[in-house]
């Protein structure tokens, strides 16, 4: 990864989200972002963390000053965080530059999250919104239509559940995703799956030598999946995971 090219890219995105205010990332903010490159953070997920800190200061009362990128370090360290449980290398919450083990995965309960009710209420209001915007292959529609019908079943036993039948409930969610995903795959030109996983092999570029190649390829595919998530605007069903 080029430090300086991908200090440039940060530089240049944050001045677009501060409405053409140029901050420059130079001295200590040049070192911060830096750490940020050399610790393998994407730049896509930099991205993600500098627009949290920009929608969370909206929604605060107006600033005359512009956001400096000193202040969007902790949303960013969160998205790789997330991002990185999301394609399963671990986390880093030792920290920029910590040397935790990457090519450990992490498990969904390593993440809290909404009550399990919660979730499916959520899941199902996102799916039901993604087919009305429309834009889906058929195919995939189809199958969208079924699992949001069946969402809408479970979820008013979600409250109660306790014990094994809470864990069967969890394991089903975790099934219907993986549905849902293989739909997702099967509807997409190949052409595009292989551009999302030209893209995702950049994104591990820099965890690539540290992984032993089983992880890698685990990892590849989570990361290749996710992005095809977010191409498709699809929710994750799975609970814990979000």
């Amino acid at each position: 990864m080029d430090t300086d090219s991908y200090c440039r890219d940060i530089e240049t995105y944050l001045c677009r989200r501060n409405e053409g205010h140029l901050l420059r990332v130079v001295g200590p903010a040049f070192e911060m972002v830096a750490g940020w490159a050399a610790s393998g953070i994407p730049i896509k997920v930099a991205f993600q963390g500098i627009d949290r800190a920009v929608e969370r200061r909206l929604r605060k009362p107006p600033s005359r000053r512009p956001l400096r990128i000193e202040f969007c370090e902790a949303d960013v360290l969160d998205a790789f965080d997330e991002w990185r449980r999301a394609v399963g290398i671990g986390t880093a919450a030792g920290g920029v530059g910590s040397a935790g083990d990457e090519s450990v995965p992490t498990t969904p309960s390593q993440k809290r999250g909404h009550s399990l009710r919660a979730h499916v209420d959520r899941v199902v209001t996102r799916l039901t919104d993604r087919l009305a915007g429309g834009s889906l292959p058929a195919a995939l529609e189809r199958v969208i239509e079924a699992l949001a019908a069946r969402l809408s079943d479970m979820r008013a036993s979600s409250r109660a559940l306790r014990g094994e039948a809470r864990t069967s409930l969890v394991s089903e969610l975790r099934r219907l995703d993986g549905e849902m995903m293989a739909a997702a795959v099967a509807s997409t030109p190949p052409e595009t799956l292989d551009a999302l996983r030209r893209e995702s092999e950049q994104e591990l570029s820099g965890f690539r030598g540290r992984m032993p190649e089983d992880a890698y390829a685990r990892a590849l595919s989570s990361a290749t999946g996710r992005l095809l998530r977010e191409r498709l605007k699809l929710p994750e069903i799975a609970y814990g995971q979000e």
